[in-house]
């Protein structure tokens, strides 16, 4: 079993937030970012951290409003996580070799080498996406999104419309659509790992409005590529084959940019790196030892 966590503690807006990092490895630095999920921890990124720290330093951390911890209340938004990044890219790890980062971590971390170039390293997006899963269903952005944000910070009613979305066989429900691709992966001793992470205090707040679009990266479509066109820094793009059509298309726009290396795994969803961490260290060890 791995060491439990430290704690990062990352002050804002006269808030305390105590976040989980965890440090592993000699050598080069990889900065770890989870995704952006109702159940996504640094725990995640932890069979990544145990294949490759053999010759790198790995570093792990939760997303603020997301992870192991409890969370204040407060209405996260776009700027909140901007914001903490350029904090852990300022004081956490300094100009890593390279920034590992999934789902729409991958995202803002696109955004920050766009604004800060050199300082992320090398970028490797796992699966990466930058529209919530509401604006994702229904093709587009819409006021729907703005109520199901404004409903999450409602006392009885938030913590109502949480229950009805991630209770136990909703989450294995959405891992099986759009997360891992075998259907029993998230069972057992995981599952109830995950369940402890969405019961978490607090934990409604950042969740709902990632669900909702609320925390996107970006605004749309054109806007994401263009943040990675104006990207410097070296930039390899990993996703699966199974994953999610929509997603897919999104990444497959990615890709096609003609400064981005891609690879393209057999088998893996959105959380490819967690599933498939064997075949994710094979794929990504060129793109870091050159």
């Amino acid at each position: 079993m791995p060491p439990p966590p430290d704690t990062f503690v990352w002050i804002d807006q006269a808030q305390r937030l105590d976040l989980s990092i965890e440090r592993r490895g000699q050598g080069p630095t990889l900065l770890m970012l989870p995704a952006l999920s109702s159940i996504s921890t640094l725990g995640e990124m932890q069979p990544l951290q145990d294949r490759l720290s053999d010759r790198f330093q790995t570093v792990a951390l939760d997303w603020p409003g997301f992870g192991t911890r409890p969370r204040p209340k407060r209405i996260w938004d776009r700027k909140a996580l901007q914001t903490y990044l350029d904090v852990v890219l300022d004081t956490v790890v300094e100009r890593p070799l390279a920034t590992l980062a999934a789902g729409h971590a991958a995202g803002y971390l696109l955004d920050a080498a766009m604004r800060r170039p050199g300082l992320a390293g090398r970028l490797v997006l796992l699966a990466p996406t930058w529209r919530g899963p509401l604006p994702t269903m229904m093709g587009r952005r819409s006021r729907l999104g703005e109520r199901v944000g404004r409903a999450a910070e409602v006392p009885l009613l938030g913590s109502l419309l949480y229950r009805l979305n991630l209770n136990p066989p909703m989450v294995r429900l959405m891992a099986r659509q759009h997360v891992y691709t075998d259907p029993t992966w998230l069972s057992g001793d995981r599952l109830a790992a995950k369940m402890r992470v969405v019961n978490q205090t607090g934990a409604r707040h950042a969740s709902l409005r990632f669900v909702a679009g609320l925390l996107d990266p970006f605004d749309d479509h054109e806007a994401f590529l263009t943040a990675a066109t104006l990207v410097r820094d070296p930039i390899l793009v990993v996703y699966g084959d199974q994953a999610p059509s929509k997603s897919k298309a999104e990444m497959a726009a990615l890709s096609a940019l003609p400064h981005v290396e891609t690879i393209v795994l057999r088998k893996g969803k959105l959380a490819l790196h967690e599933e498939w961490p064997d075949e994710v260290a094979a794929a990504i060890r060129p793109f870091l030892s050159r």
